[in-house]
């Protein structure tokens, strides 16, 4: 494992960045503040350090810099680095953050006194707060965004309760010395051992199938805690952070974590925030906005699964956990582990320029827990008896599932949720679309009437529009349908489903047919007996960047949930790359290739990329003003496509142009450079439209 702090050129983006705390922008007089010192002459500045610099809660571009405001001695005591202040900003009153205190300011005898002191508690470390500026700077936003997102909203009745006692050390000897689930890996101890030694080993974790994921996470924890050093992990929902929550209590014993999930509640979240700040607690697990956790002292990164398309981040500058992590690692001097059952081109080119190393299971062993898997072709073999026709299985796939049956449970995944998704012409096959927005027509049930997708119409008077039929066929079968087929085909077996109207956590080990959409699918004790992956064409044939990976990395999560050499049939065309990947249970070399490809194609993580979105105007505007760095190559603008099948009209406008600028790697904090110094030009004339920028999107088309 490497422990070499000087390999940080290796990531993108990482090469232009010291590994020390940048220092501060210029700072400036806070707006309004202009004579201020003078009207009010009551108030007297501290007599130390009597200059405060606020980072102020002002989303706009151009004013991304700390402003210098004088403190009162009144509230000489308060305020300390990090606490939540008021401050008069262009004549209003506004929230901020205070970075720093000094003895002197370039703006002296202009500066306004700060207003009132929030809180006195530190709620921004030195740490997040240097975080916070990189991770703005790398996605070309700004530091309240980013702030935004790093520290959640303030309960005063929370803050006001005794602080808990910190955590006593565990008592037993550093669990390296018994590697556990790590033993199933060549260089599984190897990891363990780096850690316990306080050094910082980087690893992408090609995981087993199987639920002993959690436990082998829940390990590297205890191990970097019996360092004395604090760890964070990272995962895409709350059904994963209870698996690891268990894991880790079993693991470290009650109280010496806390988990971190929306699902908690703002004042409950916020409590345990604040054990984490105020050092109770030195390891922390949760989803997406975990990633900026205080943890003390951070010695472990660990994010699983960083393929699933959760952990993009909604809200601007829209930071990825995988590289804020890779950034804390780097600054912090931490181990990294980036695992799952899959592999991401995005870790393989880390891999592959050896900021990290592979950490994967010998064939042999994989070979004797991994899934016997069987493709068929949807039309192959299909209906060759009544019960499988009726259930649109392939022969193979009902006989399968009939079979296991008497085992235990079968998983069968179907790509789309709901009951008929798409719907089109029973006579020439064309969509149908809603007669008022033109939206996507589907079916919630065998008797109810079509409505439309995106506007919620009624459209029981529906007449396709080219060849005047009055009947509707599917286009798609959803999950709930593909129940209700699977029920009559299968009578007496108990059908379950799990999807977004109704998430299931586990099942039991007796015999039932779960349907389940990805990412939904729930754990059963003791394992499945057998997985059926329907519609595979789904899937594959999506016009998107990354539909192979993100395949394939569905297919493996859901085959990893069935029993050691278990029979897992999908529905998909044998020679297709995904397809044999599953089959041999080969994500790395799939991940390969995909990466060689995206090098020949000019496509991330091979080179960076912004995506640029707003009205036509905008967009050539916010190009023409941009200075590209060299190499920089501009694609586009082009139409916006229309809104998913399901979506709500609205979240992409029609009328919307994108324009992506692609440069090499080197280039990428110059090019986000680039573009946050032209949009804050935009935002200082007080352009009348916004230009969404995303560096990296997932999502290119």
């Amino acid at each position: 494992m490497s422990n070499d702090g000087g390999g940080a050129e290796l990531i993108p983006g990482l090469d232009d960045v010291p590994r020390v705390v940048p220092e501060r922008p210029a700072s400036a007089a806070g707006k309004g503040g202009s004579g201020r010192a003078a009207a009010k002459g009551a108030r007297t500045p501290a007599a130390t350090l009597p200059v405060a610099r606020v980072a102020v809660e002002v989303p706009l571009a151009h004013l991304d810099r700390p402003f210098d405001y004088l403190v009162p001695d009144r509230l000489d005591a308060q305020a300390v680095p990090g606490c939540r202040v008021r401050v008069r900003f262009a004549g209003q009153l506004v929230d901020g953050l205070l970075l720093d205190r000094v003895a002197d300011s370039a703006h002296e005898g202009r500066l306004a006194y700060l207003e009132r002191v929030v809180s006195p508690e530190p709620v921004l470390t030195p740490q997040v707060a240097a975080l916070a500026r990189e991770v703005a700077d790398r996605y070309a936003g700004t530091l309240a965004d980013v702030l935004r997102l790093a520290i959640p909203p303030r309960h005063a009745r929370v803050e006001a309760e005794p602080p808990p006692a910190p955590a006593a050390a565990p008592d037993a000897p550093a669990p390296a010395a018994d590697p556990g689930p790590w033993r199933e890996y060549p260089a599984g101890p190897s990891f363990l051992a780096a850690l316990a030694d306080g050094r910082a080993p980087r690893a992408v974790w090609t995981a087993l199938p199987g639920p002993a994921w959690t436990a082998a996470i829940a390990r590297a924890v205890a191990v970097a805690l019996a360092a004395g050093r604090g760890a964070l992990v990272v995962l895409a929902d709350g059904r994963d952070v209870a698996r690891v929550d268990a894991a880790l209590t079993a693991e470290l014993g009650p109280g010496r974590h806390v988990a971190l999930t929306a699902e908690l509640g703002p004042a409950e979240r916020y409590r345990r925030w604040l054990a984490v700040l105020r050092g109770a607690v030195r390891a922390v697990v949760g989803t997406r906005a975990a990633m900026f956790a205080p943890v003390a002292d951070l010695g472990l990164v660990v994010l699983w699964d960083d393929g699933d398309d959760v952990h993009a981040e909604p809200h601007a500058p829209y930071p990825h956990p995988r590289e804020v992590l890779a950034l804390r690692a780097h600054r912090g001097g931490a181990a990294a582990l980036f695992g799952g059952f899959t592999r991401t081109t995005e870790t393989t080119r880390l891999v592959e320029s050896g900021w990290a190393h592979p950490l994967a299971p010998e064939r042999t062993r994989l070979r004797q827990v991994m899934p016997r898997v069987r493709p068929v072709g949807d039309d192959a073999e299909l209906a060759r008896d009544g019960a499988a026709r009726t259930a649109r299985l392939s022969h193979l796939a009902f006989e399968t599932a009939r079979n296991a049956l008497r085992e235990g449970p079968v998983l069968v995944q179907v790509p789309r949720r709901g009951y008929l998704p798409g719907l089109a012409c029973g006579r020439c096959r064309g969509p149908a679309r809603c007669g008022a927005c033109q939206g996507p027509l589907a079916l919630t049930s065998s008797h109810a009437t079509p409505y439309c997708r995106w506007c919620g119409r009624i459209a029981g008077d529906w007449r396709c529009p080219h060849c005047g039929h009055i009947h509707v066929r599917a286009v798609v079968v959803g999950a709930r349908r593909t129940a209700e087929e699977l029920g009559r085909a299968f009578p007496g077996v108990n059908v379950r489903t799990s999807g977004r109207d109704g998430v299931l956590d586990t099942v039991g080990a007796g015999p039932a047919l779960v349907v389940s959409t990805p990412g939904a699918e729930p754990v059963a004790d003791g394992g499945y007996a057998a997985a059926l992956l329907l519609d595979g064409w789904v899937l594959l044939g999506r016009p998107d960047l990354r539909a192979g990976e993100e395949t394939l990395r569905r297919w493996l999560n859901a085959a990893a949930l069935v029993r050691p050499a278990a029979p897992v049939v999908v529905a998909a065309d044998g020679s297709l790359p995904a397809v044999q990947a599953l089959i041999r249970w080969d994500p790395v070399t799939f991940a390969e290739r995909e990466l060689a490809d995206r090098r020949g194609a000019g496509f991330p993580p091979a080179v960076r990329m912004a995506s640029l979105t707003a009205s036509p105007a905008a967009v050539r505007e916010l190009l023409a003003e941009t200075r590209l760095p060299d190499g920089a190559e501009v694609l586009g603008p082009v139409p916006v496509p229309d809104p998913p099948s399901g979506a709500a009209p609205g979240g992409e406008a029609r009328g919307r142009e994108r324009a992506l600028v692609r440069v090499p790697c080197g280039a990428g904090l110059a090019l986000a450079r680039a573009l946050k110094e032209a949009q804050g030009v935009r935002s200082a004339r007080k352009a009348p439209e916004t230009v969404r920028i995303q560096i990296d999107p997932l999502e290119l088309v």
